[in-house]
């Protein structure tokens, strides 16, 4: 089997995200969580908080590796070796994204493969922007994330006053 790699901002990762871990783990010898640094957006948690948050949820998962990356996708892959590229899918939308950048990163590192797995339908919503969103409301976000993200996510979010 191919070593894989799951690049994404994970800010914060989301019950959507760890399924699709789960899932591309079981399918691939070794999977690589990879989480970008993007200069180009504010992030609430930086790399490093993102790179341990996916450690803690991923612990359990002894062929994922967690890591981080800057620049283009096609050159850290080509850099790592990795043979298969995974991208989650949403709904329909994503698609004509996801395809794009499946085959601008194809031309850029040609002995890798983008392979879409759809999120499960309980997970179909969700995305990182919706649970930043509903927790700086001060919403419950423990369906969308596990409690120990959720802890992360609120303490970012409303920092608690000194009396």
């Amino acid at each position: 089997m191919a070593n894989a790699v799951y690049p994404g901002s994970f800010d914060p990762v989301t019950n959507g995200h760890i399924d699709i871990i789960h899932r591309a783990s079981r399918i691939f010898d070794s999977l690589t969580v990879s989480v970008l640094n993007n200069k180009a957006k504010s992030p609430l948690f930086s790399v490093d908080e993102r790179v341990n948050m996916l450690k803690d949820v991923c612990r359990d998962l002894p062929n994922v590796r967690i890591d981080s990356f800057s620049g283009l996708l096609a050159d850290y892959v080509t850099e790592n070796g990795y043979e298969v590229v995974i991208r989650g899918l949403r709904a329909i939308t994503d698609f004509e994204y996801e395809l794009q950048m499946a085959q601008t990163n194809r031309k850029l590192s040609p002995k890798a493969d983008t392979v879409f797995l759809t999120t499960s339908l309980e997970y179909a919503y969700l995305s990182s922007t919706t649970v930043r969103e509903v927790a700086a409301f001060g919403g419950d976000i423990s369906l969308f994330v596990p409690d120990l993200i959720a802890d992360r996510i609120y303490a970012k979010l409303r920092p608690i006053k000194p009396e």
